[in-house]
């Protein structure tokens, strides 16, 4: 009686693949030691010369346009998915259709009758943070671009034909004896890393904001920043409402730069200390920090998109004073 074939048993065989990664890192460690890369705020520019004017493209905002196509594409998916009729969808547009939902709950017991209006955007801007933060887990990223030659950079090795990757100096000596070297420019670095895209994106979760505000509550809503009609008729309480009008004001400005630092600050961080253990103790290390990243890009992705659903329902409603003429108008009634 002939035996069967042996079958691959992933259970038993996956140690061996594991010792195999672990000793092709280690190798490759050793052969070419890693590079601390140059740390810097402002994007690399990607295009050697200006595509119109003054203006470059950066490789934050490659970062951005792929983030698009992204999230473009999941859409398809998950469109094709509830055009195919399945009740039940499975894999990617399964796990989406998770997320939506429980971003649209989160809407409707805080925005109410406006939940339908304000979803789109609370689930896109959500879904687009997720994504560009998510991006500095890809291999590639910040790691593959072009060479640039600097004063105080490093030399350069071929690796394969045409292909080449920046080395450590062999010494201290050697290091501060060398003129000149060269710095890699990566072709992505991710988006939420850039002031840029952080600022822009705050200025139209408060924009917004205040549409949403204008549509609910029509001229009135302005009257929470701008407060005159009581001056001349209480004239201390009508100067206490003024001054209360012009603080909201400068909550508003504000939110635009909580909303900008606080993303920006938390996956810049991350990205720099991605780095240093990277190039520390690079082999194991970093993995845990690679978890703890995504584990932040998510949250701030999730802090970012609530925040703006919050603040877009609160403009719905009626401030105080708006409360007060409602009241008296009824009591009157």
């Amino acid at each position: 009686m002939e035996k069967p074939p042996k079958k691959w048993r992933y259970g038993v065989n996956r140690w061996i693949i594991l010792v195999l990664v672990i000793l092709n890192f280690i190798a490759v460690y050793y052969i070419y030691a890693p590079v601390l890369p140059h740390i810097q705020l402002p994007a690399e520019h990607v295009s050697e010369q200006p595509l119109f004017g003054d203006f470059y493209l950066t490789n934050t905002l490659v970062a951005t346009f792929i983030a698009d196509i992204i999230l473009i594409l999941i859409a398809i998916v998950v469109y094709r998915a509830v055009k195919s009729g399945s009740l039940i969808p499975k894999g990617l547009p399964g796990a989406i259709e998770a997320v939506l939902e429980v971003i649209n709950n989160l809407t409707e017991s805080t925005a109410g009758k406006w939940s339908k209006s304000i979803f789109p955007f609370f689930a896109t801007i959500t879904l687009l943070v997720l994504i560009v933060n998510w991006m500095e887990l890809i291999p590639g990223v910040d790691s593959i671009g072009r060479l640039e030659h600097t004063e105080h950079g490093n030399p350069i090795e071929e690796v394969v034909p045409g292909v080449y990757t920046v080395v450590r100096h062999e010494s201290e000596a050697a290091a501060e004896a060398h003129e000149g070297g060269f710095t890699l420019v990566p072709f992505v670095r991710v988006a939420s890393t850039d002031l840029n895209f952080t600022v822009a994106l705050a200025l139209i979760s408060v924009t917004l904001t205040q549409v949403f505000g204008a549509r609910a509550l029509g001229a009135t809503y302005f009257t929470k920043f701008i407060n005159v009609g009581g001056i001349f008729k209480r004239p201390v309480f009508g100067l206490i409402d003024f001054g209360v009008g012009l603080l909201e004001v400068i909550s508003e400005l504000s939110k635009i730069l909580s909303f900008s630092f606080r993303l920006f600050g938390n996956i810049f961080a991350g990205s720099v200390i991605l780095f240093v253990i990277g190039f520390l103790i690079p082999v194991f290390v970093q993995t845990i920090f690679l978890g703890l990243e995504l584990f932040v890009g998510f949250i701030q992705a999730l802090v970012f998109g609530m925040l703006t659903m919050v603040f877009m329902a609160q403009a719905t409603q009626g401030h105080g004073g708006h409360h007060e003429e409602e009241s008296g108008e009824e009591a009157h009634s």
